[in-house]
């Protein structure tokens, strides 16, 4: 879905699909998405949420999950990117933040394992060292993304789509895998 044809009657569901970072958006300035209380239905329109929400005027809370996602972008690189990079004389260091599972069942050849040891000397070391951070499927990598940037580490980048866009674009040879959510 183009994230510029969201409109009043677009479902949350494909709000959250379209915009990976729609719920943290929506939860950082309107207090929506983020816990039992504040949650919202896949099938619950943008509008139904807004008027639910407090009569929350429709347009703004779409603009500003627009705002929120071209700055999101802005953060992320593509696998082809990535690629290039990796095969540049100055390759960036690739962090793999998923789960330590994950991992080692598999892995971009050449990305570290992200430890509390490792993001320490990091963020005591040289801050505009290149370093490009993936997830499973880039949705939660923002976070970390951000969290790297707020602590100065200012040539930080997000994989879009993250090992599985990888895996589907670069490397057909990487094992594709899904999480099993409880």
């Amino acid at each position: 879905m183009d994230p510029a044809t969201i409109t009043a009657d677009t479902p949350m569901g494909e709000i959250m699909s379209a915009l990976p970072g729609a719920r943290r958006a929506l939860f950082s300035r309107y207090h929506l998405g983020g816990c039992q209380s504040c949650g919202f239905a896949d099938t619950e329109t943008l509008a139904e949420l807004c008027a639910r929400a407090g009569e929350l005027d429709v347009t703004e809370v779409r603009e500003h999950l627009l705002e929120s996602h071209a700055h999101d972008e802005s953060m992320m690189i593509s696998p082809a990117e990535l690629k290039a990079e990796l095969d540049s004389p100055s390759p960036p260091l690739l962090l793999d933040c998923r789960t330590r599972e994950e991992h080692e069942a598999v892995a971009i050849p050449g990305a570290v394992f992200l430890t509390q040891e490792l993001q320490q000397q990091l963020f005591g070391g040289d801050p505009q060292r290149r370093i490009i951070l993936h997830d499973h499927a880039g949705k939660h990598v923002l976070d970390t993304c951000s969290w790297f940037l707020g602590h100065g580490m200012k040539n930080t980048f997000a994989l879009r789509g993250g090992i599985d866009a990888w895996s589907q674009e670069i490397d057909p040879k990487l094992p594709r895998y899904r999480l099993e959510v409880d």
